[in-house]
């Protein structure tokens, strides 16, 4: 059993966890993730690894409730205990393969929406470690829905963007992304995290100006270890799965059409009732 040792709501249906689970917390890096389920006939719920601190064994998740089993996780509990917590899985971001001086030298933005701001932290804050101050965009339709933003000015310059304006720059962040270019920034490197449709956008705007970029892929999954193929995409004319071969591909590569339809199949089977989509914290 894997217990929640925290928790805190980040919106009203996005909640914040850390988890004891010592040897994840050993091994993970940046990019990869978990598999989670709440009790024995529970669903397998794939979450990327928010944060970890290996000296108290914890890994830090984030949930957004949108579905029955997201749901029965924001329902959760400080106290309360996972039945399964598998991982760490998949790929750690390819960053971490770059020798420390040409590292040093990249100008690195990182591109995220919504729920995707919580993937986006760990590899700011190991960049930040590693001595290279990146550049964060975060997007939000409204600035009550934005998470992890004092987190991550502690690590990279960040800049926000609302779809309605109630906060930093008016527009979708593919908007902001061409004001900073068009006012001199410079990227020799690209990482973009949310969802499928922004991260689409996002990648056809870092085509443009030919700015190599990777996109981490929340695919269908079952069991996380390339057996089953639920989560398979195509990526460059192949096939791939996202749970072994990823989850972060190329983003000028990656069929995103294919990928959203996929992603759709299910999601009629996965509605509940709005009202029953809220982060249940302590107190």
């Amino acid at each position: 059993m894997f217990k929640i040792v925290s928790k805190r709501c980040l919106t009203p249906n996005i909640c914040e966890m850390k988890v004891l689970a010592p040897k994840v917390a050993a091994s993970a890096q940046p990019g990869q993730f978990i598999i989670v389920r709440t009790d024995e006939e529970g669903e397998r719920i794939p979450l990327t690894v928010c944060d970890y601190d290996r000296e108290a064994g914890t890994v830090t998740i984030v949930t957004q409730a949108i579905g029955i089993s997201s749901n029965k996780i924001c329902e959760m509990n400080e106290g309360d205990s996972f039945v399964d917590f598998a991982g760490p899985l998949g790929r750690p971001t390819d960053l971490m393969d770059l020798p420390a001086e040409e590292l040093k030298k990249k100008k690195i933005l990182f591109v995220a929406g919504g729920v995707g701001t919580a993937p986006v932290y760990p590899q700011v804050k190991w960049l930040h470690e590693q001595g290279v101050e990146a550049d964060v965009i975060i997007g939000a339709k409204t600035k009550d829905i934005f998470t992890y933003v004092d987190e991550m000015r502690g690590v990279g310059n960040v800049y926000l963007c609302t779809d309605d304006g109630s906060e930093g720059f008016h527009g979708m962040v593919t908007g902001l992304m061409e004001k900073l270019i068009g006012e001199g920034k410079q990227y020799d490197h690209c990482v973009i995290i949310g969802p499928m449709i922004m991260m689409k956008f996002a990648a056809m705007t870092t085509k443009k100006y030919g700015i190599p970029t990777m996109v981490s892929l929340n695919a269908l999954m079952v069991d996380g270890t390339g057996m089953c193929g639920a989560c398979r995409v195509t990526v460059g004319g192949e096939t791939k799965f996202t749970c072994v071969d990823g989850p972060e591909f190329d983003g000028h590569k990656v069929d995103f059409d294919e990928a959203m339809r996929r992603q759709n199949m299910y999601r009629e089977h996965k509605k509940t009732n709005p009202e029953t989509h809220k982060c249940k914290c302590n107190g």
